[in-house]
């Protein structure tokens, strides 16, 4: 039960991505689109261990910094607010151990 949970949240995890990367404003959107959809389909079959894990923190930082720039979340649900805030991180994605 508790491997079906795991699933449910990962398809929600990777359908938020591809959302979020949908609306990102870069030349490179589909680019980075293509990345994650690369990235989920290599990796659907790996069980579930610590590299796995750091994959999965990866992934959900990396959303957070995808729906920064989401519309919505700017303008804090008033799409007419010009006040926009972003918060940047000083290590927004460490490098991976090889």
């Amino acid at each position: 039960m508790a491997l079906q949970q795991t699933r449910k949240d990962l398809l929600n995890l990777y359908k938020k991505l591809l959302r979020s990367c949908a609306t990102y404003p870069s030349k490179n959107r589909w680019g980075i689109y293509e990345a994650i959809r690369t990235e989920f389909r290599d990796n659907k079959n790996v069980d579930q261990c610590a590299e796995t894990d750091k994959k999965i923190s990866v992934a959900v930082k990396g959303l957070t910094q995808l729906q920064m720039y989401d519309k919505n979340t700017l303008s804090g649900g008033n799409e007419q607010n010009p006040n926009w805030q972003v918060q940047l991180e000083q290590n927004p994605m460490p490098k991976p151990d090889n």
